[in-house]
Protein backbone atom coordinates (compact mmCIF):
# COMPACT_ATOMS: atom_id res chain seq x y z
CA UNK A 1 0.00 0.00 0.00
CA UNK A 2 1.42 3.39 -0.97
CA UNK A 3 1.48 6.51 1.21
CA UNK A 4 1.31 9.91 -0.47
CA UNK A 5 2.01 13.27 1.17
CA UNK A 6 0.32 16.14 -0.69
CA UNK A 7 1.61 19.66 -0.02
CA UNK A 8 -1.45 21.90 -0.33
CA UNK A 9 -0.22 25.01 1.47
CA UNK A 10 2.55 26.20 3.77
CA UNK A 11 5.46 24.77 1.79
CA UNK A 12 6.50 28.10 0.28
CA UNK A 13 5.61 30.44 3.15
CA UNK A 14 5.16 30.71 6.91
CA UNK A 15 1.44 30.09 7.26
CA UNK A 16 -1.39 28.93 5.00
CA UNK A 17 -0.78 25.44 6.36
CA UNK A 18 -2.60 22.49 4.80
CA UNK A 19 -1.35 18.99 4.02
CA UNK A 20 -3.09 15.81 2.93
CA UNK A 21 -1.93 12.25 3.63
CA UNK A 22 -3.28 9.54 1.32
CA UNK A 23 -3.01 5.97 2.59
CA UNK A 24 -4.42 3.58 0.01
CA UNK A 25 -7.84 5.06 -0.82
CA UNK A 26 -8.19 7.04 2.42
CA UNK A 27 -7.16 10.69 2.88
CA UNK A 28 -6.54 12.67 6.06
CA UNK A 29 -6.19 16.46 5.84
CA UNK A 30 -4.09 18.35 8.38
CA UNK A 31 -4.79 22.04 9.09
CA UNK A 32 -6.56 24.73 7.05
CA UNK A 33 -4.77 27.98 7.74
CA UNK A 34 -4.48 31.49 6.35
CA UNK A 35 -1.37 33.40 5.20
CA UNK A 36 -1.29 36.44 7.44
CA UNK A 37 1.18 38.36 5.27
CA UNK A 38 -0.87 38.47 2.06
CA UNK A 39 -3.34 41.11 3.21
CA UNK A 40 -3.53 43.38 6.23
CA UNK A 41 -4.62 40.50 8.42
CA UNK A 42 -3.86 40.23 12.09
CA UNK A 43 -5.59 38.73 15.10
CA UNK A 44 -8.45 41.25 14.96
CA UNK A 45 -9.17 40.90 11.24
CA UNK A 46 -12.49 39.45 10.02
CA UNK A 47 -12.49 37.60 6.68
CA UNK A 48 -15.94 36.09 7.25
CA UNK A 49 -17.53 37.94 4.31
CA UNK A 50 -14.81 37.15 1.77
CA UNK A 51 -15.26 34.33 -0.78
CA UNK A 52 -12.89 31.36 -0.75
CA UNK A 53 -12.02 31.67 -4.44
CA UNK A 54 -11.05 35.32 -3.96
CA UNK A 55 -8.96 34.36 -0.94
CA UNK A 56 -7.26 31.56 -2.90
CA UNK A 57 -6.50 33.93 -5.78
CA UNK A 58 -4.88 36.39 -3.40
CA UNK A 59 -2.82 33.61 -1.81
CA UNK A 60 -4.48 34.09 1.56
CA UNK A 61 -5.79 30.53 2.00
CA UNK A 62 -4.52 27.21 0.56
CA UNK A 63 -5.48 26.36 -3.01
CA UNK A 64 -7.22 23.08 -2.25
CA UNK A 65 -8.75 22.80 -5.74
CA UNK A 66 -6.00 20.27 -6.44
CA UNK A 67 -7.79 17.88 -4.06
CA UNK A 68 -10.37 17.27 -6.82
CA UNK A 69 -7.69 15.26 -8.64
CA UNK A 70 -6.81 13.13 -5.61
CA UNK A 71 -8.29 9.67 -6.09
CA UNK A 72 -9.42 8.96 -2.54
CA UNK A 73 -11.98 9.72 0.13
CA UNK A 74 -11.24 12.35 2.79
CA UNK A 75 -11.93 10.64 6.12
CA UNK A 76 -10.93 13.38 8.58
CA UNK A 77 -9.71 16.98 8.84
CA UNK A 78 -7.28 17.27 11.76
CA UNK A 79 -6.03 20.43 13.47
CA UNK A 80 -2.86 20.77 15.52
CA UNK A 81 -3.75 23.96 17.42
CA UNK A 82 -5.80 27.14 17.31
CA UNK A 83 -3.59 29.71 15.55
CA UNK A 84 -5.05 31.37 12.47
CA UNK A 85 -2.33 30.05 10.18
CA UNK A 86 -3.66 26.57 11.04
CA UNK A 87 -7.43 27.02 11.50
CA UNK A 88 -8.19 30.36 9.82
CA UNK A 89 -9.46 28.83 6.55
CA UNK A 90 -11.65 26.13 8.08
CA UNK A 91 -14.91 28.00 7.44
CA UNK A 92 -13.90 28.60 3.81
CA UNK A 93 -12.80 25.07 2.91
CA UNK A 94 -14.13 22.40 5.29
CA UNK A 95 -17.64 22.30 3.77
CA UNK A 96 -16.16 20.81 0.57
CA UNK A 97 -15.34 17.56 2.38
CA UNK A 98 -17.71 15.06 3.98
CA UNK A 99 -15.41 14.47 6.90
CA UNK A 100 -15.35 15.25 10.64
CA UNK A 101 -13.19 18.02 12.08
CA UNK A 102 -10.93 16.67 14.84
CA UNK A 103 -9.16 18.88 17.41
CA UNK A 104 -8.44 19.30 21.11
CA UNK A 105 -11.17 21.03 23.18
CA UNK A 106 -9.70 24.57 23.12
CA UNK A 107 -8.81 24.36 19.44
CA UNK A 108 -12.29 23.05 18.67
CA UNK A 109 -13.91 25.89 20.61
CA UNK A 110 -11.97 28.40 18.48
CA UNK A 111 -12.95 26.51 15.31
CA UNK A 112 -16.61 26.59 16.33
CA UNK A 113 -16.42 30.33 16.90
CA UNK A 114 -14.85 30.78 13.45
CA UNK A 115 -17.57 28.69 11.82
CA UNK A 116 -20.36 30.58 13.61
CA UNK A 117 -18.96 33.89 12.38
CA UNK A 118 -18.76 32.75 8.74
CA UNK A 119 -21.05 34.67 6.34
CA UNK A 120 -20.39 33.00 2.96
CA UNK A 121 -20.50 29.26 3.58
CA UNK A 122 -22.40 26.84 5.80
CA UNK A 123 -20.12 24.38 7.54
CA UNK A 124 -21.94 21.30 8.84
CA UNK A 125 -19.02 18.89 9.26
CA UNK A 126 -19.26 16.77 12.44
CA UNK A 127 -17.01 18.01 15.26
CA UNK A 128 -14.92 15.40 17.06
CA UNK A 129 -12.97 16.40 20.16
CA UNK A 130 -9.80 14.41 20.87
CA UNK A 131 -7.53 15.04 23.84
CA UNK A 132 -3.76 14.65 23.83
CA UNK A 133 -2.83 11.06 24.60
CA UNK A 134 -5.98 9.71 22.95
CA UNK A 135 -6.49 7.76 19.72
CA UNK A 136 -9.37 7.45 17.25
CA UNK A 137 -9.91 5.03 14.38
CA UNK A 138 -10.16 7.02 11.14
CA UNK A 139 -10.56 4.04 8.78
CA UNK A 140 -9.75 0.32 8.91
CA UNK A 141 -6.15 1.16 7.93
CA UNK A 142 -5.61 4.45 9.82
CA UNK A 143 -5.55 5.33 13.51
CA UNK A 144 -5.01 8.93 14.61
CA UNK A 145 -3.17 9.70 17.84
CA UNK A 146 -2.67 13.09 19.49
CA UNK A 147 0.71 13.35 21.22
CA UNK A 148 1.14 16.14 23.76
CA UNK A 149 3.55 18.93 22.88
CA UNK A 150 4.03 22.62 23.71
CA UNK A 151 3.72 25.82 21.68
CA UNK A 152 2.48 29.38 22.31
CA UNK A 153 -1.21 28.44 22.58
CA UNK A 154 -2.85 25.88 24.88
CA UNK A 155 -3.58 22.28 23.92
CA UNK A 156 -1.21 22.06 20.96
CA UNK A 157 -0.69 18.48 19.80
CA UNK A 158 1.50 16.56 17.38
CA UNK A 159 -0.76 14.19 15.41
CA UNK A 160 0.57 10.73 14.51
CA UNK A 161 -1.12 8.59 11.87
CA UNK A 162 -0.65 4.89 12.49
CA UNK A 163 -0.80 2.90 9.25
CA UNK A 164 0.29 -0.54 8.06
CA UNK A 165 3.14 1.20 6.21
CA UNK A 166 4.46 2.97 9.29
CA UNK A 167 3.68 6.10 11.30
CA UNK A 168 3.36 9.55 9.73
CA UNK A 169 4.04 12.35 12.22
CA UNK A 170 2.75 15.85 11.43
CA UNK A 171 4.48 18.41 13.63
CA UNK A 172 3.31 21.96 12.85
CA UNK A 173 4.06 23.71 15.32
CA UNK A 174 6.03 22.83 18.45
CA UNK A 175 8.69 23.80 20.96
CA UNK A 176 10.19 21.73 23.78
CA UNK A 177 9.17 23.65 26.91
CA UNK A 178 9.35 21.91 30.29
CA UNK A 179 8.32 24.92 32.37
CA UNK A 180 4.97 26.23 31.19
CA UNK A 181 2.39 26.84 33.93
CA UNK A 182 -0.76 26.03 31.91
CA UNK A 183 0.56 23.14 29.80
CA UNK A 184 2.52 20.05 30.87
CA UNK A 185 5.81 19.25 29.11
CA UNK A 186 5.83 17.42 25.77
CA UNK A 187 5.39 13.65 25.95
CA UNK A 188 9.01 12.79 25.16
CA UNK A 189 8.50 9.17 26.17
CA UNK A 190 5.73 8.72 23.62
CA UNK A 191 7.79 10.32 20.86
CA UNK A 192 10.58 7.84 21.57
CA UNK A 193 8.08 4.97 21.56
CA UNK A 194 6.82 6.09 18.15
CA UNK A 195 10.41 6.12 16.94
CA UNK A 196 10.89 2.52 18.07
CA UNK A 197 7.62 1.47 16.41
CA UNK A 198 8.75 2.93 13.08
CA UNK A 199 8.12 6.44 11.73
CA UNK A 200 7.80 6.41 7.95
CA UNK A 201 7.79 10.20 7.58
CA UNK A 202 8.04 13.33 9.71
CA UNK A 203 6.39 16.48 8.34
CA UNK A 204 7.84 19.28 10.43
CA UNK A 205 7.74 23.07 10.70
CA UNK A 206 10.92 24.97 9.85
CA UNK A 207 9.94 28.45 11.04
CA UNK A 208 13.14 29.01 13.06
CA UNK A 209 15.43 26.54 11.30
CA UNK A 210 17.44 29.34 9.64
CA UNK A 211 18.09 31.25 12.89
CA UNK A 212 21.52 30.88 14.45
CA UNK A 213 21.10 33.21 17.43
CA UNK A 214 19.16 30.76 19.64
CA UNK A 215 19.98 27.15 18.92
CA UNK A 216 17.57 25.93 21.59
CA UNK A 217 14.36 27.85 22.19
CA UNK A 218 14.05 29.24 25.70
CA UNK A 219 11.20 28.22 28.00
CA UNK A 220 8.30 30.48 28.94
CA UNK A 221 9.89 30.48 32.38
CA UNK A 222 12.46 32.90 30.95
CA UNK A 223 9.72 35.20 29.63
CA UNK A 224 8.04 35.18 33.05
CA UNK A 225 11.28 36.23 34.77
CA UNK A 226 11.98 38.98 32.21
CA UNK A 227 8.43 40.33 32.50
CA UNK A 228 8.67 40.40 36.29
CA UNK A 229 12.00 42.26 36.14
CA UNK A 230 10.58 44.81 33.70
CA UNK A 231 7.19 45.34 35.35
CA UNK A 232 7.89 45.17 39.08
CA UNK A 233 9.31 48.65 39.77
CA UNK A 234 7.27 50.65 37.18
CA UNK A 235 4.08 49.20 38.67
CA UNK A 236 4.90 51.12 41.86
CA UNK A 237 5.14 54.44 40.01
CA UNK A 238 2.37 56.93 39.16
CA UNK A 239 2.78 56.27 35.45
CA UNK A 240 0.93 54.29 32.82
CA UNK A 241 1.69 50.64 32.05
CA UNK A 242 0.76 49.28 28.62
CA UNK A 243 1.61 45.74 27.52
CA UNK A 244 1.02 44.04 24.19
CA UNK A 245 1.40 40.38 23.27
CA UNK A 246 -0.24 37.73 21.10
CA UNK A 247 -3.91 37.48 22.08
CA UNK A 248 -3.72 33.71 21.67
CA UNK A 249 -0.69 33.39 23.96
CA UNK A 250 -2.69 32.47 27.04
CA UNK A 251 0.41 31.31 28.91
CA UNK A 252 1.99 34.77 28.48
CA UNK A 253 -1.24 36.59 29.37
CA UNK A 254 -1.53 34.50 32.54
CA UNK A 255 2.02 35.51 33.51
CA UNK A 256 1.32 39.21 32.84
CA UNK A 257 -1.87 39.08 34.91
CA UNK A 258 -0.15 37.28 37.80
CA UNK A 259 2.61 39.91 37.94
CA UNK A 260 0.16 42.82 37.64
CA UNK A 261 -2.06 41.31 40.32
CA UNK A 262 0.77 41.67 42.86
CA UNK A 263 0.30 45.44 42.56
CA UNK A 264 -2.87 47.33 43.44
CA UNK A 265 -3.67 47.98 39.79
CA UNK A 266 -6.70 46.81 37.86
CA UNK A 267 -6.01 44.83 34.67
CA UNK A 268 -7.75 45.70 31.40
CA UNK A 269 -7.50 43.14 28.58
CA UNK A 270 -8.47 45.11 25.48
CA UNK A 271 -9.28 44.22 21.87
CA UNK A 272 -11.60 41.95 19.92
CA UNK A 273 -9.15 39.08 19.62
CA UNK A 274 -8.09 39.48 23.26
CA UNK A 275 -11.72 38.99 24.20
CA UNK A 276 -12.12 35.99 21.87
CA UNK A 277 -9.10 34.00 23.07
CA UNK A 278 -9.12 34.98 26.75
CA UNK A 279 -12.85 34.60 27.35
CA UNK A 280 -12.77 31.16 25.75
CA UNK A 281 -9.75 30.09 27.79
CA UNK A 282 -11.27 31.41 31.02
CA UNK A 283 -14.60 29.71 30.36
CA UNK A 284 -12.80 26.39 29.82
CA UNK A 285 -10.78 26.77 33.02
CA UNK A 286 -7.44 27.17 31.22
CA UNK A 287 -6.88 30.87 32.03
CA UNK A 288 -7.41 32.01 35.61
CA UNK A 289 -7.86 35.77 35.57
CA UNK A 290 -7.50 37.71 38.84
CA UNK A 291 -10.62 39.37 40.24
CA UNK A 292 -9.08 42.72 39.31
CA UNK A 293 -9.06 41.81 35.59
CA UNK A 294 -11.69 42.78 33.01
CA UNK A 295 -11.90 41.89 29.31
CA UNK A 296 -13.35 44.30 26.72
CA UNK A 297 -13.67 43.57 23.00
CA UNK A 298 -16.22 45.90 21.42
CA UNK A 299 -15.00 49.36 20.33
CA UNK A 300 -17.43 51.16 22.66
CA UNK A 301 -16.43 49.08 25.69
CA UNK A 302 -12.74 49.50 24.88
CA UNK A 303 -13.11 53.28 24.55
CA UNK A 304 -14.91 53.55 27.90
CA UNK A 305 -12.20 51.48 29.58
CA UNK A 306 -9.46 53.62 28.00
CA UNK A 307 -11.15 56.81 29.18
CA UNK A 308 -11.17 55.51 32.77
CA UNK A 309 -7.51 54.49 32.52
CA UNK A 310 -6.49 57.85 31.05
CA UNK A 311 -7.86 59.70 34.07
CA UNK A 312 -6.22 57.36 36.61
CA UNK A 313 -3.34 55.69 34.77
CA UNK A 314 -1.51 54.62 37.92
CA UNK A 315 -4.49 52.43 38.84
CA UNK A 316 -4.47 50.29 35.68
CA UNK A 317 -2.43 47.91 33.56
CA UNK A 318 -3.54 47.87 29.92
CA UNK A 319 -2.98 44.65 27.94
CA UNK A 320 -3.74 45.50 24.31
CA UNK A 321 -3.63 44.07 20.82
CA UNK A 322 -1.26 45.49 18.20
CA UNK A 323 2.18 44.02 18.90
CA UNK A 324 3.10 44.07 15.19
CA UNK A 325 2.16 47.74 14.82
CA UNK A 326 -0.88 46.93 12.64
CA UNK A 327 -2.44 50.34 11.92
CA UNK A 328 -6.00 49.44 12.95
CA UNK A 329 -5.07 47.44 16.10
CA UNK A 330 -5.33 49.04 19.52
CA UNK A 331 -1.79 49.91 20.63
CA UNK A 332 -0.87 51.57 17.30
CA UNK A 333 -4.09 53.57 17.52
CA UNK A 334 -3.13 54.63 21.04
CA UNK A 335 0.30 55.61 19.72
CA UNK A 336 -1.36 57.64 16.94
CA UNK A 337 -3.54 59.56 19.40
CA UNK A 338 -6.74 58.02 18.02
CA UNK A 339 -8.18 56.73 21.31
CA UNK A 340 -9.35 58.04 24.67
CA UNK A 341 -5.97 57.14 26.22
CA UNK A 342 -3.09 59.55 25.70
CA UNK A 343 0.49 58.36 26.22
CA UNK A 344 2.39 60.69 28.54
CA UNK A 345 6.08 61.09 29.41
CA UNK A 346 7.18 58.32 31.75
CA UNK A 347 4.53 55.81 30.70
CA UNK A 348 5.89 52.28 30.25
CA UNK A 349 5.20 50.18 27.16
CA UNK A 350 6.15 46.47 27.22
CA UNK A 351 6.12 44.70 23.84
CA UNK A 352 6.06 41.00 24.69
CA UNK A 353 6.27 39.75 21.11
CA UNK A 354 8.95 39.58 18.45
CA UNK A 355 8.44 41.19 15.04
CA UNK A 356 7.09 38.66 12.55
CA UNK A 357 9.77 39.18 9.89
CA UNK A 358 8.26 40.75 6.81
CA UNK A 359 8.81 44.29 5.49
CA UNK A 360 5.32 45.55 6.36
CA UNK A 361 5.45 44.35 9.97
CA UNK A 362 8.96 45.73 10.45
CA UNK A 363 7.87 49.12 9.11
CA UNK A 364 4.62 49.22 11.13
CA UNK A 365 6.33 48.20 14.36
CA UNK A 366 9.12 50.73 13.87
CA UNK A 367 6.60 53.51 13.23
CA UNK A 368 4.57 52.58 16.33
CA UNK A 369 7.66 52.53 18.55
CA UNK A 370 8.85 55.91 17.24
CA UNK A 371 5.45 57.47 17.90
CA UNK A 372 5.36 56.06 21.43
CA UNK A 373 8.87 57.36 22.10
CA UNK A 374 7.95 60.80 20.76
CA UNK A 375 5.20 60.90 23.40
CA UNK A 376 7.80 60.25 26.10
CA UNK A 377 7.13 56.56 26.73
CA UNK A 378 9.74 54.07 27.92
CA UNK A 379 9.67 51.01 25.67
CA UNK A 380 10.77 47.48 26.56
CA UNK A 381 10.94 45.09 23.60
CA UNK A 382 12.84 42.11 25.01
CA UNK A 383 10.10 40.37 27.02
CA UNK A 384 9.59 37.43 24.68
CA UNK A 385 10.66 33.89 23.87
CA UNK A 386 9.67 32.05 20.71
CA UNK A 387 6.98 29.40 20.45
CA UNK A 388 8.91 27.54 17.75
CA UNK A 389 11.67 24.95 18.00
CA UNK A 390 15.26 26.03 17.51
CA UNK A 391 17.88 24.06 15.63
CA UNK A 392 18.93 21.86 18.53
CA UNK A 393 15.29 21.12 19.39
CA UNK A 394 14.87 19.90 15.83
CA UNK A 395 17.96 17.74 16.17
CA UNK A 396 16.57 16.21 19.37
CA UNK A 397 13.23 15.56 17.66
CA UNK A 398 14.87 13.78 14.73
CA UNK A 399 16.80 11.57 17.14
CA UNK A 400 13.66 10.76 19.17
CA UNK A 401 11.57 9.75 16.17
CA UNK A 402 14.29 8.36 13.90
CA UNK A 403 12.04 8.86 10.84
CA UNK A 404 12.80 7.11 7.57
CA UNK A 405 11.88 10.26 5.61
CA UNK A 406 11.78 13.99 6.41
CA UNK A 407 9.49 16.56 4.80
CA UNK A 408 10.23 20.13 5.94
CA UNK A 409 7.25 22.50 5.84
CA UNK A 410 5.78 25.73 7.28
CA UNK A 411 8.53 27.94 5.88
CA UNK A 412 10.01 29.70 2.90
CA UNK A 413 12.73 28.12 0.78
CA UNK A 414 15.48 29.55 3.00
CA UNK A 415 13.94 27.87 6.07
CA UNK A 416 13.37 24.56 4.27
CA UNK A 417 16.98 24.62 3.08
CA UNK A 418 18.29 25.38 6.58
CA UNK A 419 16.37 22.42 7.98
CA UNK A 420 17.73 20.25 5.16
CA UNK A 421 21.28 21.23 6.09
CA UNK A 422 20.59 20.26 9.72
CA UNK A 423 19.05 16.95 8.66
CA UNK A 424 22.06 16.15 6.50
CA UNK A 425 24.23 16.59 9.60
CA UNK A 426 22.08 13.82 11.10
CA UNK A 427 22.77 11.47 8.20
CA UNK A 428 19.86 12.21 5.88
CA UNK A 429 20.34 13.23 2.24
CA UNK A 430 18.34 15.61 0.04
CA UNK A 431 16.64 13.72 -2.78
CA UNK A 432 17.04 10.43 -0.95
CA UNK A 433 15.21 10.72 2.36
CA UNK A 434 14.76 14.51 2.67
CA UNK A 435 12.00 15.75 0.37
CA UNK A 436 11.48 19.48 -0.26
CA UNK A 437 8.01 20.01 -1.70
CA UNK A 438 6.37 23.12 -3.11
CA UNK A 439 2.67 23.89 -2.82
CA UNK A 440 0.76 21.54 -5.12
CA UNK A 441 3.43 18.84 -5.20
CA UNK A 442 3.29 15.35 -3.71
CA UNK A 443 5.68 12.71 -2.43
CA UNK A 444 4.83 9.01 -2.71
CA UNK A 445 6.33 6.36 -0.43
CA UNK A 446 6.09 2.73 -1.51
CA UNK A 447 6.77 0.15 1.15
CA UNK A 448 6.88 0.52 4.91
CA UNK A 449 9.60 1.34 7.39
Amino acid sequence: MSVEVIAVGGYEEVGKNMSAIKVGEDVVIFDMGIHLDRIHIHEDTDIARMHSLDLIERGIIPDDTLMKDVDGKVRAIVFTHGHLDHIGAVAKLAHRYEAPLIATPYTMALIEKTIKGERKFKVTNPLQVLNSGEKIQISPDITLEFVRTTHSIPQTVTPALHTSEGIIVYSNDFKFDNHQTLSPPPDYQRFRELGRKGVLALIVDTTRAAEDDQLKTHSEKIARLVLKDIMEEPLKEDTGMLITTFSSHIERIQAICNIADESNRKILLLGRSMERYCTMAETMGILKLPETASVYGSPKAVNRALARADENRSEYVLVATGHQGEPDALLPRIANGKTMFNVRPGDNVVISASVIPNPMNIANRNLMERRLKSSGARIFTNAHVSGHAGKEDHRDFIRMLDPKHLIPSHGNLNMLAAYTELAEEEGYKLGNDIHILRNGQAQVFNGGV
